[in-house]
């Protein structure tokens, strides 16, 4: 079994194009050119300058030692948040960013929940100089502020979702609406592996320099490309899949994806999409997805503004369906708690989502010789101020 995608824009049962006759034109445009372009060795080398002297890469594969000790395993952290803009986002955006310009695009939009794959688009698009709209939900905003600060200071248009939870799929619908009424000069960058194909391969491959990091790194660290487990936190999940991209076909990687449980499965509050998903069709793509019975989407919830989606990229459902990924819901309590155990035991900081994934090892019990390389995602500036009135501090 393959847990890539195929020729047809779907892994296993999920994926696809379903979307509006309107928007045809701009996502098949982009279907015929992507992996040419992508291909294209002037591509190639200007996409991995700018990974270099701009984004600041290779990231570094750091080994937490005090963190190790505590819970008897070797942990690596995949240092994302040491990228240029403060997360993994930026992969995503330099690459969009050349792809729009071969594509003859002239104006940006996005969408963002957190605000760090707003600010990775506004960064781009300032580096380009070209105009940039960023679509945000109203509470996001308000939660997010120093993001929204950021972006207006590299000159991009922020502008509020007022409908639904108004919050990350709120963005998306608007920014949506956006480029059906805007298709000709629009390139859409879409900041996780969501949306109709060719977005989550693209979004992937061009997160994939995580996993192909890790490889070589972990070769110099330990004298194996290959870590017993890969650990990352999943909301549409593109952190994720740049930090499993190389391993999904070897069995012998285990890869782990934590979701936001919010205040508990079960609360009403909650993003676990893994436990509480049925397949359905979110932002043009086939995918687990929180719905009533009659369809109407759940509205999720999570303490970080990041992974508040109420489904999941269609690679990530596929490995759930199939097994090949073990998935782990982590409440608001635990996913904070082990947020301030990293700043108290290896002095980094590091963003809600990314504690997410740090609160596994109070759940999960690993093997003193076990290689667990977790994806910090991000850094915590843009969550202090929810750090602080968490922890009173």
């Amino acid at each position: 079994m393959s847990y890539n995608i195929n020729n047809k824009g779907y892994y296993g049962d999920f994926g696809g194009a379903y979307i509006p006759e309107m928007l045809y034109p701009n996502v098949e445009e982009l279907r015929q050119n992507y992996l040419k372009v992508m291909g294209d060795p002037s591509f190639q080398k200007e996409f991995n300058q700018l990974l270099k002297d701009y984004v600041g890469r290779p990231s570094p594969l750091y080994y937490a030692k005090r963190l190790s000790e505590k819970y008897n395993s070797k942990i690596y952290l995949k240092r994302e948040d040491l990228n240029h803009t403060g997360a993994h986002k930026i992969n995503n955006t330099i690459g969009q960013i050349l792809m729009a310009q071969r594509l003859g695009k002239k104006r940006i939009i996005a969408e963002t929940g957190a605000g760090q794959h707003g600010v990775a688009t506004a960064t781009v698009c300032a580096l380009m100089g070209l105009e940039c709209i960023v679509y945000m939900g109203e509470i996001d905003i308000a939660r997010q502020a120093p993001n929204v600060a950021r972006m207006k200071m590299l000159g991009a248009k922020v502008v509020p979702a007022l409908s639904g939870s108004r919050t990350l799929k709120d963005a998306t619908n608007e920014a949506i609406r956006d480029w059906i009424n805007n298709p000709v000069d629009t390139h859409y960058i879409i900041g996780s592996v969501v949306g109709p194909h060719p977005y989550p391969d693209m979004v992937a491959r061009f997160q994939s320099v995580v996993s192909d990091e890790i490889q070589w790194q972990l070769y110099e660290l330990e004298g194996t490309t290959k870590p017993n487990y890969v650990v990352a936190c999943v909301g549409g999940g593109s952190n994720a899949a740049g930090a499993y991209y190389h391993f999904l076909d070897d069995t012998n990687v285990k890869l782990i994806a934590v979701e936001a449980a919010g205040k508990g499965i079960h609360s009403g509050e909650s993003a676990a999409t893994s436990v509480l998903g049925k397949e359905g069709i979110i932002h043009g793509s086939k995918t687990l997805l929180m719905q009533t019975n009659d369809g109407q989407i759940t509205e999720p919830y999570s303490i970080s503004a990041g992974l508040d989606y109420p489904g999941v990229g269609p690679m990530h459902a596929h490995l759930y369906k199939t097994g090949r990924a073990e998935f782990i819901s982590i409440t608001d309590d635990e996913a904070m708690n082990a947020g301030l155990e990293l700043c108290k035991l290896e002095g980094i900081i590091p963003a809600i989502e990314s504690s997410h994934a740090l609160a596994i090892f109070e759940q999960k019990k690993f093997r003193p010789k076990d290689i667990i390389v977790v994806s910090l995602s991000g850094r915590g500036d843009k969550d202090l101020d929810t750090y602080v009135k968490y922890f009173n501090l």
